[in-house]
C-alpha cells in the first residue's frame, strides 16, 4: 500500500459494547477520538451506519448509541481555549459541567444551566439542550450559546451562531447530535458571590398544594423543584416536598463559610456496587424509602443555607447510581404539558399511583417557561413530570403508551434525551417543527452520515 492509500484508507477503532444511562439496551459501535478531526472525516465518508458523537453517556435511553456505526468520544476533547472576565468562555465539547464547575466556581461563575448532574459535556448540553430548576428564569441550555463549530456530514466544519446560520443553529439545539458533531461551543456563564444557595423548603400535603405554591411563588425564586411521592393514593396522593432557592450573597454565609465563600467540592463520596440484586427496587422497598424522605423534610423552612451539590446534585455523591434498579435497567419519563393540561399532571399521578407499574424514589415536578426556537427543544411552557422506574413489568409500556396519548392530546411531548420507548407515530404531533428539521438537516448532511439508534428508532431521519 503507498503512503497516499494508507492516509486514505479509514482506520479500525476499537469496538466497544454503549448503552444509556438506563443501562437497557446495549448495542456495539466502533469508537473513535473526538482529536483527528481527518480520521472522523474518513469516517463520514466510509462508515455505511454513519456516526455519532457521544460525550458522558447520560441519554437515558439509545439518544448516545450507533450500532455498527462509528460513535465519537467527545471526552477525548476537553478545555477552556478562551475567557472573558464578564464570563464569556468557549469550550471544548467534551468538557463536563463537572469540570466547568471546579475551574469556574472559584472565580465566581456556575453554568447557566445544570441538570441533576453535573456528569454532561457541552455538547450534550447543546445536542440535548438540557434544562434544569431554572427554566422558568433562565431558559434551557442553547439560550445562553453564542456559536459552536460543527462538523457537518459533508465533513466541513461550520462556524455556527445565532446570527449567521440561525436554522442550523437552532435545528442543532436539541437536535441530538444529528446535524453533526460538535466540536466547541462559546457560551456565557452565570456570575455568582458564592457557591452556596439561600433555599426555602415547604412540605406539601398533596398535589393541589404543591401546584398552588409553585404558581404562586416560583417567580420569586432563581431555582425550584418539588420531589413528588408516586406512590401514595388518595388524599395524599401527590405529597411532596417543595425546594426553591438562589445563590447567596456573600453577607449572607455564616462566618465558617465566609472566608472561603466560593469553594466548591464535586467529588462522590460513595459507589454502587456493580452488582444490585433485581428486586431491590420494589413497591415495599419505595414505599419505605419515600416515607421517610417526606417526614424527614420540614413543613416549612426559610434561608437554609446548602452546597451546589446538596441542592443540584445530590444522586452525584454516590457514583454509578444508576445500578440501584438491577441489571435490567431502569426508564425515565418526562414530559412537559401545558399550564391549560394541569390536570393531566394529576391524571398521570393518579394512573402511576393507582397501577403499582412505576415504583418510583424519583419523581420531581417543575413549572418551565416559554420554550426557545430549537426544532427539537423539549422545554416549552407548563409542568414537566419526570420519574424513574425499574423496567420488567410488562404493564408498564402499556401505562405510559396510555399516558402518550394524552400528553400527544394536551399538546405536550416527550424528552428525547430520556426517553427509550416512545412510540414513533406521536413524533410529528410532538415536535410539529420536525419536517422542518429534517430540510435543515439535508442541507448540511445530503447523504444522512450522521446518524443513532434513537434516529432509527423513532423514524427521525
Amino acid at each position: 500500500m503507498s503512503p497516499a492509500d494508507a492516509a486514505a484508507a479509514p482506520r479500525v477503532h476499537p469496538q466497544r459494547l454503549l448503552r444509556g444511562w438506563g443501562r437497557t439496551a446495549p448495542t456495539s459501535a466502533a469508537v473513535a477520538g473526538l482529536i483527528d478531526l481527518d480520521d472522523i472525516r474518513a469516517s463520514l465518508r466510509d462508515t455505511p451506519r454513519g456516526v455519532l458523537g457521544r460525550g458522558l453517556g447520560r441519554s437515558y435511553g439509545d439518544g448516545a448509541q450507533n450500532s455498527g456505526g462509528v460513535v465519537v468520544d467527545a471526552t477525548t476533547s476537553v478545555g477552556v481555549t478562551s475567557f472573558e472576565p464578564g464570563g464569556r468562555i468557549t469550550a471544548k465539547a467534551g468538557t463536563s459541567l463537572e469540570q466547568l464547575m471546579e475551574w469556574m466556581v472559584p472565580m465566581g461563575f456556575f453554568v447557566p444551566v445544570t441538570p441533576g448532574t453535573r456528569q454532561v459535556t457541552v455538547g450534550g448540553a447543546i445536542a440535548a439542550d438540557i434544562h434544569g430548576k431554572n427554566h422558568h428564569q433562565g431558559g434551557s441550555w442553547c439560550n445562553h450559546v453564542e456559536s459552536f463549530r460543527l462538523m457537518v456530514g459533508t465533513g466541513e466544519v461550520l462556524d455556527v451562531s445565532k446570527e449567521s446560520d440561525p436554522d442550523l443553529f437552532w435545528a442543532t439545539a436539541g437536535g441530538m447530535g444529528l446535524t453533526g458533531l460538535i466540536i466547541d461551543a462559546t457560551f456565557q456563564m452565570k456570575p455568582i458571590e458564592s457557591s452556596r444557595l439561600v433555599v426555602d423548603t415547604d412540605r406539601a400535603p398533596d398535589l393541589d398544594s404543591v401546584m398552588a405554591l409553585m404558581v404562586e411563588g416560583d417567580a420569586a425564586y432563581d431555582y425550584s423543584v418539588a420531589w413528588i411521592d408516586i406512590m401514595t393514593t388518595g388524599s395524599g396522593m401527590g405529597r411532596s416536598v417543595l425546594d426553591r432557592g438562589r445563590f447567596a450573597r456573600r453577607d449572607e454565609l455564616p462566618a465558617k463559610m465566609a472566608a472561603d465563600p466560593l469553594k466548591f467540592v464535586s467529588n462522590s463520596i460513595a459507589t454502587f456496587p456493580p452488582i444490585a440484586p433485581s428486586g431491590l427496587i420494589n413497591g415495599r422497598t419505595v414505599k419505605a424509602f419515600n416515607e421517610l424522605w417526606f417526614r424527614k423534610a420540614p413543613a416549612k423552612k426559610r434561608d437554609a443555607i446548602m452546597s451546589i451539590t446538596q441542592f443540584f446534585h445530590p444522586l452525584d455523591l454516590v457514583a454509578d447510581w444508576n445500578r440501584v434498579y438491577g441489571p435490567k435497567g431502569f426508564l425515565q419519563w418526562q414530559y412537559v404539558v401545558p399550564d391549560s393540561a394541569g390536570e393531566f399532571v394529576r391524571r398521570s399521578l393518579e394512573e402511576l399511583s393507582r397501577s403499582g407499574v412505576a415504583p418510583s424514589f424519583l419523581a420531581v415536578l417543575k413549572r418551565m417557561g416559554p420554550g426557545n426556537q430549537g426544532h427539537l427543544s423539549f422545554p416549552s411552557a407548563g409542568w414537566t413530570l419526570a420519574f424513574d422506574a425499574p423496567v420488567g413489568n410488562p404493564e408498564l409500556n402499556v401505562v405510559l403508551d396510555r399516558l402518550d396519548e394524552e400528553v400527544v392530546g394536551h399538546g405536550g411531548r416527550i424528552y428525547l434525551a430520556k426517553d427509550s420507548r416512545v412510540n414513533p407515530v406521536h413524533m410529528d404531533a410532538m415536535y410539529p417543527r420536525l419536517g422542518e428539521w429534517r430540510e435543515i438537516r439535508r442541507r448540511v448532511d445530503p447523504d444522512g452520515r450522521f446518524q443513532s439508534d434513537l434516529a432509527r428508532r423513532l423514524n427521525l431521519i
